[in-house]
């Protein structure tokens, strides 16, 4: 399509230049020229930008068109080739009903506004072909000179009147094609009003040049000259500034870099928007990160609304949320939803459905971040809960009957005898508490590192219990919270097997290949059917440091539980 956009493009511009020069190369003739450009330029850059929108499309034929048209004036006047110049000036024809008729008419998209306008539509275009047939075999004299494939007699003359009756028949239907912009204006959006107001401006500033051209041509040429070039260039330039000011189908014109040059631009893409809110993103909350991409959403899609949205969870929408959503993509294989009002212009095309289904790899991220950020918090909250109640049920009642035995041998003036079992009780107590306190952070993991760590917890174990440790592993130590999140799972793995497994041996392995750490603790119990929920919360603690987690196990063949972390976090 870029291509054909390409050629279409050129064609204009060429029989444009190619005519124009051909007539003269006066400052007159450039103007004509510079103001001619507009209509291709505009039409090449929405088909390329836009190529579903049919109106870059119908900007390239108003384009070739007035191309054609001035190629054949200029083959007449410059060349003498006056049939092929007759036949080809013709074509003024299709331009004129483009411009005033059919330009106004599709504006933005290229569409016809309702069902209503199809009357309209059908009229100008059968008005345009019998004018285009028409003129050509009237006797309309060319630079002086007499049209060489006009009709003989009264023929030509009937050829010319039903040439200007079809040309007043366009130029009424572009009167009523005027007055109902005048009410689209009225019924557009604040959003849109101001591209309807332009087109409206340039469409009466055409329609008052051709009156210009056609009643103050003899002994007016300056007057004749203005209506010409308001004719050429005053809806080309109402679309323009449109696309510039007002983002006409979501392209923009602009500057960008370090460098001063103009840059044809459609809407943001995905990775731009969220370049420019990544600083905004990068130490947010995971709900202040769901917000922002929704404001991406509705602002990369222009729509009037964007919703992120967390199934059976919190709703975080840009924009005020009105009516049914026009489109729903589903994120985070079925964790959220990304959700979108209607466009605040035009319909939805298929590019604007892609860069949806683009924005949801971005959200379907933060969704899984915020859900993991919360089950991050459950545990951390019910691992709480786990160390006040064996504090509460362990230390604690071991501490009061201590005190209570202490208060009654001091009660009863016993002797030595009440010593020994208080001193018994008091030792029990300590080794406790520090089998509590190993379990929040062992001393032996901050002090000799992991391997030493894991060989402290499996050698006070009832099950034969085998530590295997790469070479060099033992003397390397690594970030807290890397060790600190394999000793756990070891020691959770471990704790399992003895409870559930009813293991003859267990043997855990460390090992550290490709920048990466793991533990594998593999026993030879009655094994289980591993579901997801297996080790849950230390799986989304190896996964917040960037980690993973994997059980395999078969009934009767035992469990393997195999966990990796970066080594430097």
């Amino acid at each position: 399509m870029r291509a054909f956009a390409g050629a279409l493009a050129l064609l204009a511009v060429g029989t444009l230049v190619t005519g124009t020069l051909l007539e003269g190369t006066g400052p007159g003739q450039w103007i004509f020229v510079a103001l001619g450009l507009l209509t291709p330029v505009l039409g090449w850059l929405i088909a390329v930008r836009r190529p579903e929108i049919p109106y870059g499309w119908l900007l390239l034929a108003t384009a070739c068109s007035l191309g054609v048209g001035t190629l054949g004036v200029g083959l007449s006047v410059g060349t003498g080739a006056d049939v092929l110049g007759a036949a080809l000036s013709s074509v003024f024809a299709v331009f004129y009903g483009l411009v005033w008729v059919f330009l106004p008419l599709l504006f933005p998209d290229g569409r016809l506004p309702s069902r209503r306008w199809r009357p309209v539509a059908w009229i100008a275009a059968v008005a345009i072909a019998v004018h285009l047939v028409a003129l050509p075999l009237a006797d309309l004299e060319i630079d002086g000179r007499a049209d060489p494939i006009a009709l003989p007699g009264n023929a030509a003359l009937l050829a010319a009147v039903v040439g200007g009756l079809a040309q007043t028949v366009v130029f009424l239907m572009a009167i009523v094609v005027l007055v109902g912009l005048v009410f689209r204006v009225r019924r557009a959006r604040a959003q849109e009003r101001p591209q309807y107001l332009w087109m409206l401006g340039g469409s009466a500033l055409g329609i008052a040049g051709f009156l210009m051209v056609t009643f103050y041509f003899y002994g007016q040429m300056a007057v004749a000259a203005f209506g010409a070039m308001t004719v050429l260039a005053s809806v080309p330039a109402a679309i323009g500034v449109a696309l510039v000011r007002h983002r006409l189908l979501d392209i923009r014109l602009g500057i960008r870099g370090s460098r001063l040059s103009l840059v044809f631009d459609m809407r943001p893409t995905v990775s731009e928007l969220l370049s420019e809110l990544s600083p905004e993103l990068q130490d947010a909350e995971p709900g202040e990160q769901l917000a922002g991409l929704a404001r991406a959403v509705q602002e990369g899609l222009n729509v009037r609304w964007a919703e992120v949205s967390l199934t059976g969870g919190a709703r975080f929408t840009a924009g005020v949320r009105q009516g049914e959503a026009a489109v729903r993509e589903p994120v985070a294989g079925g964790l959220g939803e990304l959700a979108v009002g209607q466009k605040s212009q035009g319909r939805f095309t298929a590019e604007d459905r892609r860069l949806l289904h683009a924005f949801a790899v971005p959200v379907g991220l933060a969704i899984r971040s915020a859900a993991l950020a919360g089950r991050l918090v459950n545990a951390q909250e019910a691992e709480r809960r786990r160390l006040e109640r064996n504090i509460h049920d362990g230390v604690q009642q071991q501490l009061v009957a201590l005190i209570a035995g202490l208060e009654l041998a001091r009660a009863s003036n016993a002797g030595a005898e009440m010593l020994p079992p208080l001193r018994e009780q008091a030792r029990q107590t300590l080794d406790d508490l520090r089998e509590l306190a190993a379990g929040i952070h062992p001393s032996v993991l901050a002090q000799g590192g992991l391997v030493e760590a894991v060989e402290s917890r499996c050698v006070r174990l009832p099950v034969p219990t085998t530590v295997l440790a790469d070479p060099g592993l033992r003397a390397a130590r690594f970030p807290d919270e890397i060790e600190g999140a394999l000793y756990f799972t070891v020691s959770e793995a471990l704790a399992n097997a003895l409870k559930h497994a009813a293991a003859a041996k267990i043997e855990v392995r460390l090992s550290r290949q490709d920048g990466r750490l793991r533990a594998t603790v593999r026993d030879d119990g009655r094994g289980f059917e591993p579901s997801a929920t297996a080790l849950g919360a230390l799986a989304d603690r190896l996964s917040a440091l960037g980690g993973g987690l994997k059980v395999t196990s078969t009934i009767g063949e035992g469990t393997t539980v195999s966990a990796w972390v970066p080594e430097h976090g």
